[in-house]
Formats: C-alpha cells, sequence, structure tokens
C-alpha cells in the first residue's frame, strides 16, 4: 500500500474509497483559474510551463481531488504536425483544416520541439505536487484529433466533414490516423519519460461513427497507443465516449482502465467490460450546475452499492466539467467521496 489511493486503486489494491478527480477540473469552475485568466490567454497559460504547472495544480489545493491532471489541450498533436491553431471564445479554430486532406497530406510533418514546453511542465508539476495526490498524462486518441483536424474547428458537433472523408476514402483515412498515432506514440511516451503516473487516452467522439466500424477501424490504432504506454510500466485509462455496446470489446489487452460516459450504468458498463479492467466515472456532470443539494446528494447516493463492490473504481464525472457547474457542487462531491463509509470490510 501506498500513500497515494488513486496509484493503489490503479494497481488493484483495496483501499477504504474511491479515488475522486474531475475531467477538466483545472479550468473555468475554479476562481483561482479565472483570475489566471484576466492575467494570461489560454495559450499563454498552455505554453508556458511554469504558468501550466500551476493551473494543474489548482484544483488539488481547491478541490482537495486525489489527482492532477496535465494543464494542456488535445490539439497540440495537430499543431505539432505543421497545422496552424488558434483559440478562440468560440473554441479551438484550424486556418487550414484538411479539406482538400488527399493534396495536404504532404504538408503534415511532425516537429517534436512543439512538445517541449509540455515536459517541462511535467517536470515542474512533478517537483512540486503533494506526495500523494497522482499526476495524470493525456493525449486526444486518434479519431477525434483527426476530427478536429478535418473539420476545422467544434461549431459542428456532427463533424460532418470529418465523417464524409472518414466514409468516402477509407484509405486516406488511415494514412492521416497513421500520421496522429505516431506522434501521438512519441508524446505519451515521452511523458512517462517525465514522471506521470498515469496516462488518459481521450477519445471523445467515438459515438460519432457505429461501434463496430470504431473496433475494426480505429481500435488498431488505439491500441498501439496504450500499448507503448503500458510497456513504459505506465498504466493507461482509456476514456472512448459514446462506444455504448462497443465496451464489450475494452478487454485488459487495452487499457488498465476504461472511462463511462454517463449514457450507461457503472454496473451496465461493469458488466461488458473485461473483469480485469477497471472502471472510471460516470456522473452526469450537469447536475453539478443545479441549486438544490439534496437532489445532488441523492444522485451521489446511487454509487455507494457499487463502490462498495468494485474496488477497481475511480469516481469522476462521464465529461468534463463545464463552467456553469458550480464551484460548491464539485466540492461537495470530492467531501463526500471522502467521508461517506464505502463498507469495504
Amino acid at each position: 500500500m501506498s500513500n497515494s489511493i488513486f496509484i493503489d486503486t490503479l494497481k488493484g489494491v483495496k483501499r477504504e474509497r474511491p479515488p475522486v478527480w474531475f475531467m477538466r477540473q483545472a479550468g473555468r469552475v475554479l476562481p483561482s483559474y479565472l483570475e489566471l485568466r484576466k492575467q494570461h490567454s489560454f495559450r499563454e497559460l498552455m505554453l508556458n510551463p511554469e504558468l501550466a504547472a500551476e493551473v494543474t495544480l489548482l484544483p488539488v489545493n481547491d478541490l482537495g481531488v486525489d489527482a492532477a491532471i496535465l494543464f494542456s489541450d488535445i490539439l497540440i498533436i495537430p499543431e505539432a504536425l505543421g497545422m496552424d491553431l488558434k483559440f478562440t471564445d468560440k473554441g479551438p479554430i484550424f486556418d487550414n483544416p484538411l479539406q482538400d486532406a488527399r493534396n495536404q497530406l504532404s504538408s503534415l510533418k511532425a516537429d517534436s520541439s512543439k512538445l517541449e514546453h509540455v515536459y517541462k511542465a511535467l517536470d515542474i508539476i512533478k517537483k512540486q505536487k503533494p506526495e500523494d495526490v497522482a499526476l495524470i498524462g493525456f493525449c486526444g486518441a486518434p479519431f477525434t484529433t483527426f476530427c478536429y483536424m478535418v473539420e476545422g474547428n467544434s461549431a459542428n458537433h456532427n463533424f460532418s466533414n470529418a465523417i464524409k472523408l472518414f466514409y468516402n476514402d477509407p484509405k486516406l483515412s488511415t494514412q492521416i490516423l497513421e500520421i496522429i498515432t505516431e506522434l501521438s506514440i512519441e508524446y505519451a511516451t515521452t511523458q512517462t519519460e517525465h514522471g506521470i503516473d498515469v496516462f488518459q487516452l481521450f477519445e471523445t467522439h467515438a459515438g460519432l461513427i457505429p461501434s463496430e466500424m470504431y473496433i475494426e477501424r480505429i481500435m488498431p490504432f488505439v491500441n498501439r497507443i496504450t500499448n507503448a504506454v503500458r510497456s513504459k510500466n505506465t498504466p493507461v485509462i482509456f476514456f472512448p465516449k459514446g462506444l455504448g455496446i462497443g465496451l464489450a470489446h475494452i478487454n485488459y489487452d487495452v487499457a488498465d482502465f476504461v472511462g463511462i460516459d454517463w449514457q450507461y450504468s457503472l454496473p451496465e458498463a461493469r458488466a461488458l467490460c473485461d473483469n480485469k479492467v477497471g472502471v472510471q466515472g460516470n456522473l452526469d456532470p450537469r447536475i453539478l450546475a443545479i441549486d438544490n443539494k439534496e437532489i445532488l446528494e441523492a444522485e451521489l447516493e446511487k454509487y455507494k452499492t457499487f463502490g462498495q463492490q468494485n474496488h477497481n473504481w475511480i469516481f469522476n464525472t462521464g465529461h468534463g466539467l463545464s463552467p456553469d457547474n458550480k464551484l460548491e457542487n464539485v466540492k461537495f462531491v470530492v467531501d463526500w467521496v471522502k467521508k461517506t463509509n464505502w463498507n469495504r470490510d
């Protein structure tokens, strides 16, 4: 047993409670983050290693979570491939999306120097974080990254141009996915060399295509990334939002833990996944915007039986926190997880 409940849970060590953290926890739900945003742009916070480290650790200090996740963005991979990226009030926008992908393919050339700021931030975080807090590294999974690179922005949540290319030209799509995967492997494994305790692969848009198609055409790329990270003795959490019944294909060959979105109940997901694979999730983050604590607590109470019976479970939301989530609700959840008697004899 270590002094980190998060790391112990990843290793299968039975602890008195589940660890707790949130996706997008280092962001606009925190007043301390909003204060920094008055002085610095999102890009400045992300690219400056000292500032990125500071933001990464804000939720540890402000919320009391058991893990800190690197403050960065999944789209630095396409930026490192030579695509011009802007962060705007309407979200990230590429000046040169792959609308004419066949003729643009040759322009995608990896420049690893554009990732160095991340490694410097990890070095700082590792020195500054409390010993009992785990450090999570991450990157976007290949299909989600592909969708943004082709569409150019997230205004169209259906990513119609990306899906059209994916269906219309499988060979070209595979070439793009290959380029993304190669740099993602380098990026992920280098994060392990800079001290991360666990790596999360974010497939935010797995639900855009049929699950059987995802398993056939995308999962081989996912496996290459997760296997590369695990070969460095670093556990992996894979979060395939919207994969649905495809969770049945997430076995221990894919990842150590799988993130579950709120569309599936945890018992259903547990029954679908390989028993060797731990689960993470899956509180609907939208409930964190409500005013009634009694309703929130009643929703949390539903997790007690699952938490008692499943020791390889990490408490989290089923997607990232959003600006309308109330800070007091997020704190309430963390305190509730820590104070609840989970009856794990």
